[in-house]
């Protein structure tokens, strides 16, 4: 499903989420200020179009990244981003692959994880505890992102963004419904409109795993990995290892 997903949103996914990241890129690089990369490389899971990669550069200007983006459309935007930058296209390895069957070093200085952990069920979330309980170094951390809801609960619909670009506006609002006990279907619409009239409307779902933070917790301490809180303004957290 989550393909499918990309495949048909991400032209919007590339036009609305900088946005987000506005507030989130700041705390993601202050989680990062104090990193010793010398151990290896960085990874980006799920880079996405690259403001996470942009991000991890600007803050980490010693560190090689290995950018991880299955789907290809938005590996098209991430490689735009990197050839057209002569720092990133010298430090950033692209991966067109997902995360558990990557070909990743044994030795990992940070892994992040920004809004992606929902794609995760419980089996390839423990396979990702199980990566950084075999590759993160003494000292390196991972950092990803819980955003709310984390339990299966109703959503009402929520304006995400809305961007112009020349004579275009960019909208995007979510909703979403609970699917399990432990997952939710998201509900996006996305629209183009011109002074107000809708050019273009699309509706896309996508089913995302939830799981609060104390169970996270316990679940990634079974790898013998802590859990604990950066930023709880952008639910952004920090695992290591014990």
């Amino acid at each position: 499903m989550t393909e499918d997903f990309y495949h048909r949103t991400a032209e919007y996914v590339a036009v609305l989420l900088r946005q987000a990241w506005r507030a989130l890129g700041p705390a993601l690089a202050d989680a990062l200020s104090d990193l010793d990369t010398s151990g290896g490389p960085v990874v980006d899971i799920g880079a996405g179009t690259g403001l996470g990669t942009a991000v991890l550069a600007a803050a980490l200007p010693d560190a090689d990244i290995i950018a991880i983006e299955p789907n290809p459309a938005l590996r098209t935007a991430l490689l735009a981003r990197c050839v057209e930058d002569d720092d990133l296209a010298r430090r950033v390895t692209v991966l067109g692959t997902d995360a558990h069957s990557a070909p990743l070093p044994d030795r990992l200085s940070a892994v992040i994880a920004m809004n992606v952990l929902g794609h995760f069920d419980p089996g390839e979330r423990r396979a990702l505890w199980e990566i950084l309980d075999g590759r993160l170094i003494p000292g390196g951390r991972a950092l990803l992102n819980l955003q709310p809801p984390t339990t299966a609960v109703t959503v009402p619909t929520t304006p995400m963004a809305r961007v112009r670009i020349g004579g275009l506006e960019y909208f995007g609002a979510a909703a979403a419904e609970p699917a399990g006990p432990d997952t939710i279907t998201w509900r996006m619409t996305y629209r183009v409109e011109r002074q107000g009239d809708v050019v273009t409307e699309l509706t896309a779902s996508d089913l995302w795993h939830v799981i609060t933070a104390s169970a996270l917790a316990d679940e990634v301490a079974e790898y013998g990995l802590r859990l604990a809180v950066t930023d709880p303004e952008h639910e952004l957290y920090a695992i290591t290892r014990v």
